[in-house]
């Protein structure tokens, strides 16, 4: 599906007007997630929830990804309401995350924390498709917008550290509702964007988006090389822990990988290969990250495969976005990210459940199948890489 739209020319007040605001919307909405991996968890536990609770809860927003947050993008997109949907769900779940620390009973928790996960699955999803617009419409690149929100995911994860030894854990919740109170805050300040013009047979196209070849493929290849983490993410640290790291080297471990990720968003605008050869880049290095990392490299060479994050995370979401913003409709922006979620959390969810089992028994073996993951990913854009060639006159770019 090739996008027709131009790039209009703006004030020179319009960009960095633009870009600061929705910086600080990103900054904002990482930072909650940066509180929430670590403290949420430790929150549950220390409030005495059962580990099947625990469990049960955690796995909230995995199904909330694939189930209501296309419905919630499509809606928002409908009714051109994108900036209003993302102060709404900015706000909701500042709100639930405050009711949610005043509940103690598992199943209270648990309703609870469905009704925050509904708003805040959507977040990311929808500012995404914001800022992919600010991209078409002002010229400015995704990669610089999105750094911002790794930038502050660091902060928030070393802030958790701080907080770790001074909070008691039962109080914990409250960083997190803090967190997404800076969110909600930091919503108003979005600025509006112009409503996206229908080019001449685009409304019918967007209809049909799942219907799509180019962009099946598109998302497929992507949440295949983003699902490929799924092992990383779980038992990395575990590993690492095994090895004999202590909690200082395994922390600092997980922010070389951020920082390799922020400095390529950082480098972004400088690339001028195609996005779908980023993402196949992406796609050749998850392989060989994996396969390196199933043979339990020591130290020197772990901290370069993790280095290897910014390409595998960081240029294939570049590449992704970039092919995003070129293939699918202006006017359908938000529903396309909406489904590019979507899959990356049914994929990541499979690879996840996988990989647990295949841990149990080849332990760092299990990397070897997220190599083949993402090896499939890179295969198929290089497939279709063709077909996703822009034409010379569409000059958007997302990195």
């Amino acid at each position: 599906m090739q996008s027709t739209r131009q790039i209009p020319t703006a004030s020179r007040k319009t960009f960095p007007s633009f870009a600061r605001r929705l910086g600080l919307f990103y900054g904002a909405i990482f930072l909650l997630s940066g509180t929430h991996l670590p403290f949420f968890p430790v929150w549950l536990r220390a409030i005495e929830l059962d580990p099947s609770w625990i469990g049960l809860i955690i796995g909230v927003p995995a199904v909330t990804r694939f189930t209501v947050l296309p419905l919630i993008t499509a809606f928002a997109e409908r009714h051109h309401a994108l900036r209003g949907a993302m102060r709404l769900s900015a706000g909701a779940t500042a709100a639930g995350f405050a009711i949610l620390g005043l509940q103690h009973l598992p199943w209270s928790i648990f309703l609870m924390y469905v009704a925050i996960c509904c708003p805040w699955t959507p977040l990311v999803p929808l500012t995404d498709a914001y800022a992919l617009r600010g991209v078409v419409s002002y010229g400015l690149d995704y990669g610089r917008l999105r750094l911002w929100g790794s930038a502050a995911f660091i902060i928030g994860t070393l802030l958790c550290r701080a907080l770790a030894d001074v909070i008691p854990a039962t109080q914990l919740i409250w960083v997190i509702m803090a967190a997404g109170l800076l969110g909600a805050v930091s919503s108003a300040a979005l600025a509006p964007l112009d409503l996206p013009t229908r080019a001449a047979g685009a409304a019918k196209r967007g209809r049909k988006l799942l219907g799509d070849r180019d962009f099946i493929c598109i998302v497929l290849s992507a949440a295949l090389v983003q699902g490929s983490h799924a092992a990383y993410y779980a038992f990395s640290a575990i590993d690492w822990q095994a090895q004999g790291f202590g909690g200082l080297t395994i922390g600092g471990l997980w922010a070389l990988g951020v920082i390799a990720e922020i400095v390529v968003f950082a480098v972004s605008p400088r690339l001028s290969w195609a996005p779908a050869n980023l993402l196949m880049i992406g796609a050749g290095a998850a392989v060989l990250r994996w396969v390196i990392a199933a043979r339990e490299p020591h130290a020197f060479a772990l901290a370069a495969v993790q280095l290897s994050h910014g390409f595998t995370f960081g240029l294939t979401l570049v590449g992704t976005m970039g092919l995003l913003v070129r293939h699918v409709p202006a006017h359908m922006t938000a529903r396309g990210q909406g489904y590019y979620a979507a899959a990356t959390g049914i994929v990541g969810s499979a690879a996840s459940v996988m990989s647990g089992p295949v841990y149990a028994q080849f332990g760092p073996g299990v990397y070897y199948l997220m190599a083949t993951m993402a090896a499939l990913g890179g295969a198929l854009m290089w497939l279709v890489r063709l077909r996703l060639t822009p034409h010379p006159h569409n000059a958007a770019s997302g990195g």
